[in-house]
């Protein structure tokens, strides 16, 4: 019993600084956060999907196929006050870049952190003004990729030339309204699936045990009305120390996918 002690107390010292560290990290939520006009995750995404990257190639990009160890950290659906900064954080802690695909009306509500993201060297892509549905080409898709840059511009951001569909939804049309407006759709190669309000160990296994040279991985830097992505924040800093450990270096998606101009030399 005596040697079962110190490991009794250590392990209580333990509770109580996860405890202690947890309540002042991300849990707390915004009181009335800006909401998602088509819905929230769980009502939306897409379970079966054509295989946009093969009928799209160079247009549609999910990972990239060399052989290189390098994986793309992207977040969704930010900035806000709440979830975004802690992201941040731990990025800017160990030393990682990684893209953001920000929601207009958010860029507009929260321009500080829109400004901090850029300011600390992440690449952002454009993830639509107010996170509608878009599946199929239409006057709205065009309306609300320009009115996301120019909330951008009004900080002196440029997108990156990236777009992801609000839930990941899109069929060729979109695909080519897309590229006619001088985007390439971003999608990933491995979801956390963590808009489930999944616990930082769930996020993590989602993770993990997928990554191969070139993954894409989605997160959430904000989320909808009583959405909990404490656990997805959790996991963050151990993502980066398990694949650092494998031999992975984080790019961002600029420097996994450069632009045919770009590697055409001109």
């Amino acid at each position: 019993m005596r040697k079962a002690a110190p490991y009794i107390a250590g392990l209580a010292v333990v509770v109580v600084l996860t405890v202690l560290a947890y309540q002042s990290g991300p849990r707390r939520r915004p009181i009335d956060p800006l909401p998602l006009k088509g819905g929230d995750e769980r009502d939306n995404r897409a379970i079966g999907e054509i295989d946009l990257e093969k009928l799209y190639p160079g247009l549609v990009l999910r990972s990239s196929k060399g052989p290189e160890k390098i994986v793309a950290l992207t977040f969704d659906d930010g900035p806000d006050k709440v979830y975004t900064p802690h992201v941040l954080d731990i990025l800017r802690e160990k030393g990682v870049r990684a893209t953001f695909f920000l929601i207009g009306s958010r860029v507009d509500e929260d321009a500080d952190v829109a400004k901090r993201i850029a300011e600390e060297g992440h690449s952002i892509g454009n993830h639509s003004y107010s996170h509608p549905k878009l599946t199929k080409a239409s006057p709205l898709l065009a309306q609300e990729l320009e009115r996301t840059k120019e909330a951008l511009a009004r900080l002196g951001i440029s997108d990156n030339g990236f777009f992801r569909p609000p839930y990941g939804a899109a069929e060729p049309s979109l695909i080519e309204q897309a590229a006619d407006l001088g985007y390439r759709v971003a999608m990933w190669s491995i979801d956390s699936l963590d808009w489930r309000g999944l616990s930082r160990t769930e996020v993590i296994r989602n993770i993990q045990g997928y990554v191969e040279p070139g993954s894409v991985i989605l997160q959430h830097s904000a989320g909808g009305p009583g959405e909990d992505l404490s656990g997805s924040v959790l996991a963050v800093r151990d993502i980066i120390d398990l694949l650092t450990a494998q031999g992975y270096r984080f790019v961002t998606l600029p420097e996994m996918f450069p632009s045919p101009e770009k590697c055409s030399g001109s």
